[in-house]
């Protein structure tokens, strides 16, 4: 798999990931599932397909990526063979939604300025959006997109 993906943490990192347009999750965190439902109503060509860090898949992908699954700090994001996190994971994802193009001009902003507040509401979003006691139950229609 990944050979010591932890030293890539916070840059984008080549893997050797099978997978490709992956985006792992929190699947008990309330604003995680709601970024999830945003991506999946907004993504038509169906190109992104979900994980939960819960999940058997997605907590061997964690692992593989440095993350820990009992304690996420961060979201990833396989795209085009290489492993993206925290907000150049939700920069490279909303850059490919239709519409949302604009956002990859945002990498222009440093990453020392982007991460500092993505990680302020990482830290604590459950606090202010709540958790759930297990993952979200994905409708019919996005069923088929979720790996567990």
């Amino acid at each position: 798999m990944i050979a010591d993906a932890r030293k890539f943490r916070g840059a984008a990192a080549a893997t050797l990931w099978p997978d490709d347009d992956i985006i792992l999750y929190d699947g008990v965190c309330v604003f995680c599932s709601h970024w999830v439902r945003f991506i999946a109503t907004r993504d038509t060509d169906r190109r992104f397909r979900f994980t939960a860090i819960q999940s058997g898949y997605g907590t061997r992908l964690a692992r593989a990526l440095g993350i820990d699954p009992e304690d996420p700090d961060s979201n990833a994001v396989i795209h085009g063979g290489t492993a993206h996190f925290r907000s150049d994971g939700a920069l490279t994802v909303l850059s490919q939604l239709p519409g949302w193009h604009w956002a990859g001009g945002l990498r222009a902003l440093p990453r020392w300025l982007r991460d500092p507040v993505y990680n302020l509401v990482a830290r604590n979003r459950y606090r202010i959006f709540g958790r759930s006691e297990a993952c979200m139950v994905p409708d019919a229609g996005m069923r088929a997109r979720v790996i567990e």
